[in-house]
């Protein structure tokens, strides 16, 4: 299978339902944009029933450095079947004021990526030739990579735009009788996002958003999101991945600094003869700084 060159369209970094929620890991302009510390930890099971399939778990945090400037940490767990992906990245960004509550911000973010592939632990002994030595120990690799984004953001509405990996590695790099072969390697995938806030009465507001992701040369994933603010407490909404899912999704505030959410997504693709689900759950905290607690709620 290594040895035969296909043209195909995948996925490749990890995919999220409540996007609108993780901004930090996909644009590193948006680090810094709450007023106070900020954290979020999100755990997704992507196509249940699926032996292998994928399971991501991100945590970030971020804070805003002065009246421009701010930093963040993320870091991604991703594991595919025998393949683990652990990003550790550094974002740093910088806003300028546009006038009211105009505002663009760029950022960037540089890390590593470490890349652990169980070839001999998990693969070596299913061979029906189990000699093979492209296959007779694990690859360990850890590739340096960098992103860059831009956030523009109005009271009622955002736009985001990023490129978290700009380089590319290889996921496998296997010597075979001494010529090197490298396979599966890693995409430049671009983010355009962006959501409005419409108050439809002093209690409920509605808050549509739109992902476009793909790496270049391969078809885009859209996804059209839905959801309803009630109270400023609740939140409770729907979305649609454009040929391979429908997404149910609620968001609870415990307190006023303490969210919780829950997705469902359930398959419509080709998939859906194997898998009926898709499941993510993130939680959100915000740590006031003292004497300075945000005067200007945050809606996205």
């Amino acid at each position: 299978m290594l040895l035969t060159f296909i043209d195909a369209a995948a996925q490749q970094d990890p995919q999220y339902t409540q996007y609108m929620y993780n901004l930090n890991i996909i644009n590193p302009a948006y680090a810094g944009f709450k007023e106070n510390l900020s954290f979020g930890l999100l755990y997704r099971k992507q196509w249940v029933e699926i032996e292998d399939a994928p399971t991501t778990i991100t945590f970030s945090g971020s804070t805003p450095v002065g009246k421009n400037v701010g930093i963040g940490l993320n870091v991604v767990s991703d594991k595919i079947g025998p393949m683990e992906e652990n990003n550790v990245y550094a974002d740093f960004s910088y806003g300028l004021n546009l006038g009211g509550e105009h505002r663009l911000a760029f950022g960037i973010k540089a890390g590593a990526t470490f890349l652990n592939v169980g070839l001999f632990d998990d693969i070596y002994y299913t061979l029906p030739d189990a000699g093979d030595p492209a296959f007779s120990e694990n690859i360990s690799r850890v590739d340096f990579n960098a992103g860059a984004g831009l956030f523009y953001s109005a009271e009622k509405y955002y736009i985001s735009f990023s490129i978290p990996n700009m380089f590319t590695s290889p996921h496998l790099d296997i010597n075979r009788g001494g010529e090197s072969l490298e396979y599966g390697s890693e995409a430049v995938h671009y983010f355009l996002t962006g959501g409005y806030v419409f108050d439809l009465n002093p209690n409920l507001k509605f808050k549509p958003t739109v992902m476009l992701k793909s790496a270049f040369n391969v078809p885009v994933s859209v996804d059209l999101t839905a959801n309803f603010l009630i109270n400023e407490k609740f939140e409770a909404g729907a979305a649609y991945r454009i040929e391979d899912s429908f997404s149910l999704m609620v968001n609870y505030a415990i307190t006023p600094n303490l969210k919780i959410g829950y997705a469902y997504d359930h398959i419509v693709s080709d998939l859906n003869v194997t898998t009926p689900s898709s499941h993510e759950v993130v939680l959100l905290f915000d740590l006031n700084f003292p004497k300075k607690v945000s005067q200007s709620p945050r809606f996205f």
